[in-house]
């Protein structure tokens, strides 16, 4: 009886053992998906007062887990009964993020001179809102991002573990845990990037705007505008190449295409031509949904 439980134990043990060392390596290959998933979501966090950072980022990382939630067992049953499918979702979440990413790229480069009529556009649309409401439209759309990079980290996470003919409960342990690491590890590093300037007026009142405490108090502050704007950049590319990417990678025709590139650049100009043609589609089925509704 008792050489049985140890036997058990033992199973344990080297399961653990073997959760363990795939994880890492499974980690290791989500490191770049991990790091533009923090550039977006850190841009994507940014723009609320202070007062409500905390408290909005705390709702984004609850719809990151309940993406997870979602996304985890729904891939499990589509690589058991169609593994295709997930392809199919991965272009089609492709498309949104280069979408996203080349319409604040166009925006930049063509609209700067509008912004008078742009904020008065964006106070006309939020007309009778309240800032609750606004506020849950851009959690809402901070959530519908977290959730498409989500489906690339669990697929890239499982991948990785089906090289390996890991078996089922493996699979499942090692994939849960890479997509919790992702949650916490992305969300806690954006907690501490918008909580930058509260750190340094606190170590500027401590320290009496004296010292060494007082110089990094005052370069916190001060940093965190450049922060956010680096943020706001490096996430809009990021969601370019993430897209790219997943073109590059899900689709067999670019796959095989220009051999000779180097992998960075072709993720970039498919993301760019994918977006591109997102925002075509998408401007020219606003405009006949405009034009229809106008003759109403």
């Amino acid at each position: 009886m008792a050489s049985g439980f140890f036997a058990i134990l033992d199973d344990i043990a080297a399961l653990m053992d073997d959760v363990a060392v795939t994880s890492k390596i499974a980690t290791q290959k989500t490191a770049g998906i991990l790091g533009d998933d923090l550039a977006v979501n850190a841009e994507k966090a940014t723009g609320f007062l202070s007062s409500r950072e905390i408290p909005v980022l705390w709702a984004i990382t609850k719809g990151s887990f309940i993406n997870k939630l979602i996304i985890l067992p729904v891939v499990f049953l589509l690589n058991w009964l169609y593994q295709p499918a997930i392809n199919y979702i991965l272009i089609l979440g492709g498309l949104y993020l280069a979408f996203e990413g080349m319409e604040k790229i166009i925006e930049f480069l063509f609209h700067r001179d509008k912004k008078g009529h742009e904020v008065e556009e964006e106070i006309e649309a939020t007309k009778g809102q309240s800032p609750e409401e606004i506020e849950k439209a851009k959690v809402k759309s901070a959530i519908t991002t977290d959730f498409i990079l989500s489906i690339e980290i669990v697929i890239i996470a499982l991948g990785t573990v089906l090289e390996e003919s890991h078996p089922f409960i493996t699979q499942i342990l090692v994939t849960s845990l890479v997509a919790f690491i992702a949650t916490v590890g992305v969300y806690g590093i954006v907690a501490l990037i918008v909580r930058m300037d509260d750190a340094g007026f606190r170590l500027i009142k401590k320290s009496n705007d004296k010292g060494f405490f007082g110089k990094l108090g005052h370069l916190l502050v001060n940093a965190l505008p450049i922060v956010i704007k680096a943020l706001g950049i490096i996430g809009t590319i990021a969601l370019i190449l993430v897209a790219g990417g997943i073109f590059a990678h899900r689709i067999d025709y670019f796959h095989h295409l220009f051999p000779t590139w180097p992998s960075i650049l072709k993720e970039l100009v498919f993301g760019i031509g994918g977006g591109l043609l997102a925002v075509a589609v998408f401007t020219a089925g606003k405009g006949i949904y405009s034009l229809s509704a106008s003759k109403k």
